[in-house]
């Protein structure tokens, strides 16, 4: 058997204090202790247990001194090159494609994948492993 439950704002139709007791109880933020991280100030020891949970105190973290590289493989490069294409970001002459990398948006080129066509990159860096699979290729590595 289902039983109709009351909504809160029936059941507490004409009562004065919605069941919170005296009407001075429940008013305002000071019933619970001020908001936020209130209250930790110069005699908040007995608020502090409760505040050193949300990463109130001390630094948090730590900043790289390294810039992350936007890398691209091989094997996304032989992927990518139709679009690149499209784009304008890559030309084809005579069968070798010529390509710079750092208008697209990538600093370094990693040797994952295999070279069907012949390749010409502008790029700021370079594995060794890349530089030896570029050359077999019969393309350039700038």
């Amino acid at each position: 058997m289902v039983v109709n439950k009351l909504k809160k704002k029936v059941k507490y139709r004409g009562s004065k204090t919605h069941g919170c007791g005296s009407m001075k109880k429940r008013r305002g933020a000071g019933h619970r202790g001020g908001r936020g991280a209130a209250g930790s100030g110069k005699r908040g020891d007995a608020k502090k247990p409760s505040i050193w949970n949300e990463k109130y105190f001390g630094k948090q973290g730590f900043t790289s001194r390294f810039k992350k590289l936007n890398i691209i493989n091989f094997k996304e490069i032989e992927i990518k090159l139709p679009q690149f294409i499209k784009r304008g970001l890559a030309k084809e002459n005579r069968g070798v494609f010529e390509i710079d990398l750092t208008k697209v948006g990538y600093d370094k080129v990693l040797s994952t994948g295999k070279i069907t066509k012949k390749l010409n990159l502008k790029v700021k860096s370079f594995s060794k492993s890349a530089a030896e699979k570029i050359k077999k290729a019969g393309g350039k590595l700038e």
